[in-house]
């Protein structure tokens, strides 16, 4: 069944305890539950494209559950996943781990040898992938596929298995077969997950170093689904929401996808690049309660759309007047909300810090926003606060099923090294037993961020240990904090702190084409730029020069820039 997307559906629960207590303890049972309970509701979208119902949803991913057993493929086994966001995508992830086998998602914007080493190490036996990607690799670098399934219509442009060529061709009939006197939600039986059981092998690009497969046991993804489930209870059944993350990357594919998916809600896969201009559009369509984004998304509209209006002469004057200030700031805000749908009711950061000039605003307006914590190795989240509780400048408290200890004499003062235990945490690297003992003791996971612990259990992140820099007299200094006040200043989109040979160096790309716009010259605003910054500097960590980038830093899948790439 398809609907326009201008047809999404609406139920009112009156039930609260039907949708957010008595969890199942199993993931798969949570998401057949939602599908039965959903079944003629909107479900997953593309943009301006079609949309499923979860009764249609159902039917393809038993089709695909057909061409899993036709092309051999057990439960344990590999299949991976490589192309852009869509509702296709979504769906051949889910299919895997309703079949119990193990989804290897792989960002697309991989280079071709990367992708061929990523199915070739995870030992996948089939692999979905877009059309256009597929152009650009070689089947011969593929000596364990089975097959190669187009992501976009399920079609079929490699295959050495005679059954799966036979079942692809004939899925109708095969289906029918299956399923003789029709199907209903009744039909739905999928493999029903024990917590250790591998579910997903996530190869992530950090940013200190190269990628590695985490190992994702059911518990994990189940876990941080419940405590989604159980924390944003204001997202309900038929509700939208906008999916502008990677699929291929934890937070985009439990937290934006698989966790709306369990609660009934229609998800809308953007799959372009997220401009000012679509994100507007694509809110003012979907009327997202949740908005699940990175700081520069929030950071673009806020820069863009309201600080040019608040920084008027004019403005500035009336917002010194306590209470026209008031009446101004609530409109502002109101604005911003009508701006991202005029439904949200919170926006998480994750990924990164926010930038805290927009952070600082966003506070004085009362704005629901809330910034996260977590990692690919906890499936991903280790800390969250409401936006009501949370404390500027922390990343919230530990999550549920969840504890942690950090590595210092004093955690409240002198920063030191998180590890974590419980339920998120990974089984460990896939064929990589040396990287595993690097990080896992006696089942803690040290999460290689420097942090600080108040009294109450919000944790603040100085940085990570291995981009602590050593000043001249054993002082360290973190990057990250430096970065903050330079993402600050006039003309600055990003900025990466480097030790060049004893001396700090920010690299920083500018905003071009502000700069042209107002008539500057990037030279002589970088230099006084660089006169605003070290005033606010310890002696020990003051910037010697500032070298202009004239490109984007190339990022990782959670958009954080790989640090190590820059390093002299």
């Amino acid at each position: 069944m398809k609907k326009d997307h201008a047809s999404t559906l609406k139920v009112e629960i009156t039930d609260t305890d039907q949708y957010f207590t008595n969890i199942p303890e199993s993931l798969n049972a949570i998401l057949e539950a939602s599908v039965r309970r959903n079944w003629d509701l909107p479900s997953l979208s593309d943009y301006k494209g079609s949309t499923s119902t979860y009764g249609h949803v159902a039917e393809l991913i038993e089709k695909l559950h057909i061409l899993f057993e036709a092309a051999g493929v057990k439960e344990g086994d590999k299949v991976a996943i490589c192309g852009k966001n869509s509702a296709k995508w979504a769906m051949a992830f889910i299919a895997c781990i309703t079949a119990g086998v193990v989804a290897v998602p792989i960002l697309h914007e991989f280079k071709p040898e990367t992708i061929h080493h990523l199915v070739n190490h995870s030992d996948a036996k089939l692999l979905f992938v877009d059309e256009a990607i597929w152009k650009h690799l070689d089947r011969l670098e593929f000596p364990e596929l089975e097959g190669v399934i187009y992501i976009s219509e399920f079609g079929i442009p490699y295959s050495k298995s005679e059954n799966l060529t036979i079942a692809h061709d004939h899925i109708e009939k095969f289906f029918k077969d299956k399923f003789p006197h029709g199907f209903s939600s009744k039909d739905i039986n999928w493999f029903r997950d024990k917590p250790d059981d591998l579910a997903v092998i996530n190869y992530t690009s950090g940013s200190t170093g190269m990628s590695k497969g985490v190992m994702l046991p059911f518990r994990s993804i189940w876990s941080n689904i419940k405590f989604c489930m159980e924390f944003l209870t204001f997202l309900r059944p038929g509700d939208g929401v906008l999916n502008m993350l990677p699929l291929a990357h934890l937070y985009g594919m439990v937290i934006e996808m698989l966790h709306p998916f369990a609660k009934g809600c229609h998800c809308t896969f953007l799959g372009r690049t997220p401009s000012p201009a679509i994100l507007l559009a694509a809110f003012a369509e979907v009327q997202p309660k949740l908005i699940i984004t990175v700081p520069l998304v929030l950071e673009k509209i806020v820069k863009t759309k309201i600080f040019p209006v608040i920084n008027q002469p004019k403005m500035r004057f009336l917002l010194k007047l306590p209470i026209i200030k008031g009446i101004i700031l609530g409109k502002i805000k109101n604005q911003l909300v009508k701006a991202l749908g005029g439904q949200v009711k919170q926006v998480i950061i994750g990924g990164a810090a926010l930038n805290a000039e927009v952070g600082e605003f966003l506070t004085r307006i009362k704005f629901p926003v809330t910034v996260g914590y977590g990692m690919t190795e906890c499936g991903p989240l280790i800390t969250y606060e409401t936006p009501e509780k949370e404390k500027p400048g922390t990343v919230g408290k530990i999550v549920e099923r969840m504890e942690a200890k950090i590595d210092s004499p004093d955690p409240e003062t002198i920063p030191g090294n998180l590890w974590v235990r419980g339920d998120n945490v990974m089984k460990g690297y896939y064929k990589n037993d040396d990287a595993t003992k690097e990080v896992m003791k006696d089942g803690w996971m040290n999460t290689g961020d420097l942090v600080t612990c108040d009294k109450e259990g919000n944790i603040r992140i100085m940085g990570r240990s291995k981009t602590m820099i050593l000043g001249p007299s054993g002082q360290n200094i973190y990057p990250e904090e430096i970065e903050q006040k330079i993402n600050n200043l006039p003309y600055v989109i990003e900025s990466v702190v480097i030790d060049d040979n004893g001396k700090l160096v920010a690299l920083v790309y500018p905003d071009f084409d502000a700069l042209k716009k107002d008539g500057k010259n990037v030279d002589t605003v970088m230099d006084e730029n660089l006169k605003l910054l070290n005033p606010q500097l310890p002696s020990y960590s003051k910037i010697s020069e500032i070298r202009i980038f004239d490109k984007e830093f190339e990022k990782t899948p959670k958009r954080s820039i790989k640090r190590f790439l820059y390093q002299p």
